[in-house]
């Protein structure tokens, strides 16, 4: 198999960046290019064409990649529903829930299955792969059985390039150390070393970069500079979090309500493209404020979830927000709560049979919870009843357990091709539900919506913002950034000669 894999010194030092950065490097030279993670943890999904469920960085990959994402291209997805259990998605499918212990137990040979069976299928349908690691490969109490790191470069045959963060310090023990605890033919595997996420000057690094090569005999390929609000997605709420931290307060204020099992938080990156528009995250009622928009988000447990508001009292935060005519959208999960009552009689969401709870009572609907799992991608329009402006089809994708009745009828929000009825539209828009991901990644839609927000408060409106032309051009900008300071013809020829040379 010809390709390269980056692996990490410890998790959070650029993996996913430099994966998809690579990816639209080979794409523009003609390579036909899949990104590959054999085992994501993630609740920020990606729904490929087919309607299958994979994680959300690899979606990202394959877009940079200019392919279509399939399911081959991340096989394992573990989505947590509590500190102590996640569902484990095969082949973009809900398989089982398990404990971190049982999945070690009984999961392992299934998932090295299921891992080969995907190289193979990349490696007759692909001209190259790239592979991103997970954490460290030098987690020796884990080693033994591990689906992430070494086990697949030995599986794939692919050389190794090891990633360290200069930003988080000790870079030299991080790469040093990462590199001791590999056995030798581990250690045989790493051809190139990356310094990720440096600032300053490049000239007062060069001698560092001559000791890792006396050190370790292993070339440095590149250092890197930090990279500033790239705005591509990435696996976890906490990047996200990163990237809004950085704007600062803007004309209009939107509102996350970050609930603990939070999921799918994709849904409102657009808005960073925004000029005008600051986003934060809500965890405790002292943050709430006076926010012109308020989203309630998709969640992996929405039952517990929306416990979790009663108690700490953003419950009746958002009722009171609601009662003084305010923006509010709920999607899949917060949708669900939205609605009058929630039943989970077999306790799918829950895991306790029986449970019954009280919505927020924002819409006339039921939501009954069921043990299977919606996962599709959907196009539609508005419902004629919203009377909303424009005929372009409203895109997204649906991944949730449970059917939501409405109880008044002409309020929805959207007519799919399937001519079925979906979410709810009420108060001229002010309170919106829907199970549609994606929803304000539709550029005319988002638009149109931020525009009566900002007539409400008397600021001027703007024309639209096309933010996948944006991604587009932040694909080729980091791509170029990194070539720029890395040796592209050496990881070239240790991608390819590797292959030549077994």
């Amino acid at each position: 198999m010809k390709g390269i894999m980056i692996q990490g010194t410890a998790s959070d030092v650029g993996k996913s960046l430099i994966t998809t950065a690579i990816c639209r490097l080979f794409a523009n030279e003609g390579e036909k290019v899949a990104p590959f993670k054999s085992q994501n943890m993630s609740n920020n999904s990606y729904v490929t064409i087919d309607g299958k469920e994979i994680g959300r960085a690899q979606g990202i990959q394959a877009e940079a990649a200019k392919t279509e994402a399939v399911v081959w291209m991340n096989p394992i997805l573990l989505k947590p529903r509590s500190d102590m259990q996640s569902e484990i998605v095969l082949f973009g499918k809900t398989a089982e829930t398990l404990s971190g212990k049982e999945y070690r137990e009984k999961f392992y040979s299934k998932g090295l299955e299921a891992i080969r069976s995907s190289l193979d299928y990349i490696d007759k349908e692909f001209d190259v792969v790239v592979i991103e690691g997970a954490g460290s490969p030098a987690e020796v109490n884990l080693n033994d059985r591990e689906l992430v790191n070494m086990k697949v470069a030995e599986l794939a045959d692919v050389p190794v390039l090891l990633v360290a963060d200069i930003e988080r310090g000790g870079v030299f023990a991080n790469i040093v150390g990462t590199l001791e605890l590999l056995s030798p033919d581990e250690r045989k595997r790493v051809q190139g070393l990356i310094i990720n996420k440096f600032r300053g000057d490049l000239e007062l690094f060069h001698d560092g970069v001559k000791w890792l090569e006396d050190k370790t005999g292993i070339p440095v390929l590149g250092v890197l500079p930090y990279i500033d609000n790239h705005r591509i997605d990435g696996e976890d709420s906490l990047s996200m979090e990163t990237q809004i931290g950085k704007r600062g307060k803007r004309e209009i204020d939107m509102a996350v309500i970050h609930l603990p099992y939070i999921s799918n938080y994709s849904d409102f990156e657009p808005f960073l493209y925004e000029d005008d528009v600051s986003v934060r995250f809500i965890k405790e009622p002292s943050e709430f404020g006076q926010p012109d928009a308020v989203i309630l988000p998709g969640t992996k447990s929405t039952i517990n979830d929306l416990n979790g508001l009663k108690e700490s009292k953003l419950y009746d935060q958002l009722i009171n927000y609601v009662k003084e005519g305010r923006y509010i959208v709920g999607i899949s999960g917060g949708f669900q709560m939205m609605g009058t009552e929630i039943i989970d009689q077999r306790g799918s969401d829950t895991g306790k049979p029986g449970s019954l709870v009280k919505g927020l009572q924002f819409i006339p609907a039921e939501t009954v919870f069921s043990e299977e799992k919606e996962t599709v991608r959907v196009k539609g329009h508005y419902h004629p009843n919203t009377k909303l402006p424009g005929n372009k089809p409203i895109e997204g994708y649906k991944i949730h357990s449970g059917n939501t009745t409405i109880f008044e009828k002409e309020i929805f929000f959207l007519e799919l091709e399937d001519n079925k009825k979906e979410g709810y539209y009420g108060h001229n828009g002010k309170i919106i539900g829907t199970y549609v991901h994606h929803l304000f990644h539709n550029d005319e839609w988002r638009n149109q919506w931020l525009n009566k927000i900002r007539e409400s408060k008397h600021l001027p409106i703007k024309e639209t913002v096309y933010a996948q032309d944006i991604k587009e051009e932040r694909y080729d900008r980091i791509a170029m950034n990194m070539i720029n300071h890395l040796n592209w013809e050496k990881l070239k020829d240790i991608a390819y000669g590797w292959e030549r040379e077994r």
